[in-house]
């Protein structure tokens, strides 16, 4: 696990407080929604996932300024865990935030995951947002296929992660950054909830 800590409170990703208005971020198939409603009903925070406020039936996105209002009221409340990689709204998302956690799992780790999930989602029948469902044609067979998604951008998305971090763009957030779940889930478990 890599921690990146804002000073002057080296205890800060660890407290509630620090914890107020967090995104998690990482490459498809990471577990990034799992793990921020995981977190949020651990600190009793609003749970939100961009996939949701962004897609509409028929998986149309919706259009930009609709989307754009969603997150902008759902990050204007005081505690709030919200998940997604949309640069189309960083800029209203990430300066209200105050911790980012970052999913930086390995390749193999990403695949192994999104295949499973694929899967217990058709088996399932699953709805997703807005009554959409992942289907076999277009998880397996499609060029916009999740698994191909995940694999063309894993690169890409590490890369500007990390560029984001070094940046100084947002230097009043604090980041963590998990290398393999075990460590995303021994964090959680350290947690103490927000009395």
């Amino acid at each position: 696990m890599a921690v990146t800590k804002r000073a002057p409170s080296p205890e800060l990703p660890n407290s509630a407080a620090a914890l107020d208005r967090v995104i998690v971020v990482g490459t498809s198939g990471a577990g990034k929604s799992t793990y921020a409603e995981r977190l949020a009903r651990r600190l009793g925070h609003a749970h939100t996932e961009l996939d949701e406020l962004h897609w509409d039936r028929n998986w149309q996105p919706k259009p930009a300024p609709v989307f754009r209002e969603l997150v902008e009221r759902f990050v204007a409340q005081p505690y709030w865990i919200a998940d997604g990689n949309y640069g189309l709204v960083r800029d209203l998302v990430w300066p209200r935030a105050t911790t980012v956690v970052w999913l930086n799992y390995g390749l193999s780790t990403i695949l192994w995951r999104l295949f499973w999930r694929t899967v217990a989602r058709m088996v399932m029948r699953r709805r997703l947002w807005h009554g959409n469902r992942e289907s076999f044609r277009m998880s397996f067979l499609s060029r916009q296929s999740i698994l191909v998604w995940a694999i063309t951008t894993f690169r890409r998305r590490r890369e500007q992660l990390s560029a984001l971090r070094s940046s100084g763009v947002y230097p009043h957030l604090s980041w963590l950054e998990f290398r393999a779940p075990r460590d995303a889930e021994a964090y959680l478990g350290s947690l103490t909830a927000r009395s």
